[in-house]
């Protein structure tokens, strides 16, 4: 197997301060704050670490605590909860919705900010109960969705914001 591969997957490795195995790497170090230990929790192909914490000292009150199955577990699965609200908290920052009433029914206004670094926009869409897609538009990623503004984009004829 070809260890340079991108899709390769790391082998385990099991140490007293470094684990690594399911596309997880706990790694001890020294906390730079004060005497003690901090672990950090690395997923594969991430360049920061998910999560960092305190760690136990071991029975010397000198060194760290070993890693070991149980706390290693445990340490991916908190990792992998303090991804998942991140991932839950910028997609609800990215995506608002609303639904209004018009002509035709109740209609979801949904608007979907991209957030490119050098030509940051939004997509502004209106669906009918059914989910079919009746209308999109780019928009600035500054617009404001609100009952109001969707309500006025309906009533506009889906014509863009701004423009008259």
């Amino acid at each position: 197997m070809d260890s340079d591969a991108p899709d390769a997957p790391a082998e385990p490795i099991y140490e007293p301060r470094l684990w690594r195995d399911n596309g997880w790497t706990a790694k001890v170090v020294k906390n730079e704050d004060d005497d003690g230990w901090a672990v950090e929790m690395i997923r594969d192909g991430e360049p920061e670490p998910a999560l960092v914490g305190p760690w136990t000292m071991g029975r010397d009150k000198k060194n760290p605590k070993p890693l070991d199955t149980g706390a290693f577990n445990t340490l991916v699965k908190t990792a992998s909860e303090v991804i998942r609200r991140h991932e839950q908290q910028l997609h609800a920052l990215l995506h608002k919705s609303v639904v209004v009433s018009a002509d035709a029914g109740r209609l979801t206004v949904n608007l979907d900010i991209v957030p490119d670094e050098d030509d940051p926009y939004a997509v502004l869409s209106a669906l009918d109960e059914g989910g079919d897609q009746l209308a999109q538009v780019r928009v600035a990623a500054s617009f404001k969705l609100s009952n109001a503004s969707a309500e006025a984009w309906v009533a506009s004829g889906f014509v863009k914001p701004g423009k008259g």
